[in-house]
């Protein structure tokens, strides 16, 4: 399985969401590729945001290495699945992947911990500190789900 986590910079959401699910698939023997990506690419090349990265660490996670890089259309050849962090960031990739666009492969990250709701993880950039750790909290929950959803409808 290989899955591209999206956000608008790459350095605040979906790094955390990267980071989060390769240590998770890693504690569950898990053989997936976890990326992310993002939209805007203001930030391109670029580690992530020192909040993000400091969350991750109080939490046993280590992004540091990660560097932003944008997403492109090609990213839907490469990708079983792409998660958006929110409306916003989907809207944006199926303005750069236009015709390449598979609504097939994409679902909201919150929609596993709370389906069918359609619900944005909160954009943390510029906020206080506590808006991270809230951020890092919907993450873990919705990876979490995210595992035990994808490993309960796998084929044999």
């Amino acid at each position: 399985m290989k899955i591209l986590m999206v956000c608008l910079g790459n350095i605040c959401r979906s790094p955390i969401a990267e980071g989060v699910l390769q240590k998770k698939c890693k504690e569950a023997g898990l053989n997936w590729t976890i990326d992310s990506a993002g939209t805007n690419g203001y930030h391109n090349g670029e580690h992530p945001h020192n909040m993000s990265q400091v969350v991750c660490k109080v939490n046993g996670v280590d992004i540091s290495s990660q560097r932003s890089r944008p997403f492109t259309a090609k990213d839907f050849d490469n990708f079983d699945l792409i998660i958006p962090m929110a409306g916003d960031v989907m809207r944006e990739m199926q303005y750069i992947a236009r015709k390449f666009y598979d609504p097939k492969k994409v679902n909201l990250l919150l929609n596993y911990s709370f389906p069918g709701t359609d619900l944005d993880v909160p954009d943390p950039w510029s906020k206080s500190e506590s808006a991270f750790y809230e951020v890092y909290d919907l993450i873990d929950h919705a990876c979490e789900a995210l595992i035990l959803e994808l490993n309960s409808t796998k084929q044999y």
